[in-house]
């Protein structure tokens, strides 16, 4: 997949256009769910240099850029493992998976946790054990009303078969993270057919 040549402190908005793009690329090109001892991962902190981020990671990963805010792609699938002690989580290999850095250190990772567009039961698979792992480690709903949390119930399903609804939540760990987490459907090339899903995370700073 081409990258575009980094600029110095890239727009945002070009930023969110390079990132839907590069998930349609990266999704379609299929592959299988794993989660394994011995699976590559990237495993980071965000705001931490991004050298101790490669020598701890076991999925590859160019260097990051001086005085200059841009993203990198692992060189192979990985899965993310967020290693804060208190709350850390780890997700699934992903394909599409982007980690931004400003200057020499992580920014922020967009990613989507599987490697191809899923059916609805494994997806659900998939976005409860994170909402889990986010509950467990004391992350917090940031607008439970609005943006409750997911369930595996036929109102959930009925609103994730809705292409023009999906579902999203916002979630905090104190003053320390912030994550976005949202499932839609997603119609499929290969299997045109069938009901596929798609789960994008977003982890960052607030």
């Amino acid at each position: 997949m081409p990258i575009k040549t980094p600029v110095k402190r890239a727009n945002p908005s070009a930023w969110l256009r390079v990132m839907r793009l590069a998930l349609l690329l990266a999704i379609v090109a299929g592959g299988a769910i794993t989660l394994l001892a011995d699976d590559p991962e990237i495993a980071l902190d965000i705001d931490e240099p991004w050298e101790d981020m490669r020598k701890r990671s076991t999925a590859k990963i160019a260097s990051a850029l001086p005085d200059t805010n841009w993203f990198r792609v692992p060189k192979s699938n990985a899965r993310l493992r967020f290693i804060d002690p208190q709350y850390g989580f780890i997700t699934p290999v992903a394909k599409f998976f982007t980690i931004g850095f400003d200057d020499d250190r992580t920014l922020n990772v967009r990613m989507s946790p599987q490697t191809e567009p899923l059916l609805l039961d494994d997806a659900l698979k998939v976005l409860l054990d994170l909402q889990c792992q986010f509950v467990t480690k004391g992350w917090t709903n940031r607008f439970p009303e609005e943006y409750p949390l997911f369930a595996d119930t036929p109102q959930w399903r009925e609103r994730f078969r809705d292409q023009n609804k999906g579902g999203k939540t916002y979630w905090q760990a104190a003053d320390r993270y912030r994550a976005t987490l949202r499932m839609y459907r997603f119609k499929w090339s290969k299997r045109p057919e069938e009901e596929r899903y798609l789960i994008t995370l977003e982890l960052f700073k607030p």
